[in-house]
């Protein structure tokens, strides 16, 4: 069963699932890299006419579209392929092991502590809208952060940064003075 949550981007929807979507955490996935996908289901989806970017994470999935097309046009095809990969398999869509590397910084210990306010107070909120948030860098104060699914291109993606994530990370970590989007 499928269920769908609008998002604070009217162009962005988030569909959930029971079924574990993502075993390996969440991965984005643009139109421009579609060609070069070994995964079918993410490969067909984003051949989808007006799919521009697909987020998948452990229990959900965001699809965010270009303004010519309507969600009720889109919706339901997006459903009917996700219920198609289920029917036809047991495993995540995303199951392959993720290669994980560790920030290098000089503030390895700072760098620690914001992505543990990330993971644990920041992650999830923003996951609920159908977007994602991934640490970046840590330099001189600033933390750089890459904005994805549907926070990416969200009229009221600048606000959630410097109102939300800015004033956690700098409540939670005093080295913190700035956060911005790359």
């Amino acid at each position: 069963m499928i269920q769908t949550e609008t998002t604070p981007n009217p162009n962005s929807l988030k569909f959930l699932s029971e079924k574990v979507i993502s075993a390996i955490g969440t991965e984005e996935f643009q139109k421009d890299q579609a060609k070069d996908l070994t995964n079918s289901f993410i490969k067909e989806l984003l051949g989808f006419n007006g799919v521009e970017l697909v987020l998948l994470s452990k229990n959900f999935l965001s699809v965010k579209k270009t303004q010519d097309i309507s969600w009720n046009e889109l919706k339901p095809m997006i459903i009917s392929h996700l219920n198609h990969y289920f029917e036809n398999n047991q495993d995540p869509i995303l199951k392959e092991t993720k290669k994980t590397s560790s920030p290098k910084s000089e503030n390895d210990e700072t760098v620690k502590k914001i992505i543990d306010v990330l993971d644990t107070k920041i992650r999830p909120a923003v996951a609920r809208d159908g977007g994602d948030i991934k640490f970046k860098s840590f330099n001189n104060g600033v933390v750089k952060v890459e904005l994805q699914g549907s926070c990416s291109g969200c009229p009221s993606s600048t606000m959630t940064l410097k109102q939300g994530v800015q004033n956690l990370l700098c409540h939670y970590v005093s080295e913190v003075k700035e956060v911005v989007a790359v």
